[in-house]
């Protein structure tokens, strides 16, 4: 197949199984959310697909090629860390024009402008970033290195609200002029849930949902109204947690929307956070 294969990896640090035979497809020119808790998995995953960890078992295809140690094959694939690996004594511009070394589809003039757009000044070298200008440097140089597939690591670590919509709207953009493969892992579900096409989510070392996010979306409904009449009408039903506002109750619940709903009572869309939150917590809902 097209695309990166995934085929029953395995991997553990000492007593800790970090990935059980997880087995999955990223095909080409879509933008999947890997999603998951802190040490679910997420970033071994990655880390193994980019060569820089070894599985224990299992193997990992891109275009059906095997991707270990095949350096070929790995310069389609660039992969944005948590963690800042440049040198920390490098200047901003410098790391751009290192990464374009590397990856000769390097688009500067796209780095410089985003950069522009972030406020990220050239001339200072990487130790001296906040942290989330360390974390604006690594995604400039991600969305700029023009690959087919490139994986962001948590890439809005430290950014405020306005630069992770840019971060967004900038990721969307690039996305519609030239499509690729994005695999943007993350814990913060509700901001990713707009952009994403495609949810992974993993969980203890298992890939426990693979679906569209329309898909999954659609599994589910909330209903907002009085307390007393949101109670009555999700009585008999399974319900993942419930909100409270003044008056106002909402009820995040699975299942088909019934065929017919008191006037009292509004249904809308499914909240991707609250059926993530039941997916990876067995814990008893509090009403």
């Amino acid at each position: 197949m097209s695309g990166i294969e995934v085929r029953n990896l395995s991997k553990s640090y000492g007593s800790t199984q970090a990935l059980n035979q997880v087995s999955v497809n990223f095909e080409k020119d879509k933008i999947y959310g890997l999603l998951g808790r802190n040490g679910a998995g997420k970033t071994t995953l990655l880390n193994i697909i980019t060569n820089r960890l070894f599985a224990d078992s299992g193997e990992v295809l891109l275009d059906g090629k095997p991707i270990k140690e095949n350096d070929c094959v790995l310069s389609n694939i660039y992969m944005m860390s948590e963690k800042c690996l440049f040198p920390e004594k490098m200047r901003v511009r410098d790391v751009f024009k290192w990464t374009a070394a590397f990856y000769p589809q390097f688009d500067m003039d796209y780095a410089l402008k985003t950069a522009a757009k972030f406020e990220l000044d050239l001339k200072k070298k990487r130790d001296s970033l906040s942290t989330g200008y360390g974390s604006i440097l690594k995604l400039v140089t991600a969305m700029s290195v023009n690959v087919p597939y490139v994986f962001f690591d948590e890439p809005v670590l430290g950014l405020d609200a306005n630069y992770r919509d840019l971060f967004y709207r900038l990721l969307i953009e690039k996305y519609s002029e030239k499509p690729f493969t994005a695999i943007v892992s993350t814990h913060l579900i509700d901001e990713v849930s707009s952009v994403i096409e495609h949810v992974v989510m993993i969980d203890k070392g298992h890939i426990i949902k693979d679906e569209p996010i329309e898909s999954i979306l659609s599994q589910g409904y909330t209903i907002t109204g009085p307390a007393n009449s949101v109670d009555l009408f999700v009585a008999d039903k399974d319900v993942m947690s419930y909100d409270m506002l003044g008056g106002l109750k909402t009820a995040y619940v699975s299942g088909k929307v019934p065929a017919e709903v008191p006037s009292n009572l509004e249904v809308t869309k499914m909240d991707l956070q609250k059926m993530f939150i039941k997916m990876t917590n067995d814990k008893e809902v509090s009403k």
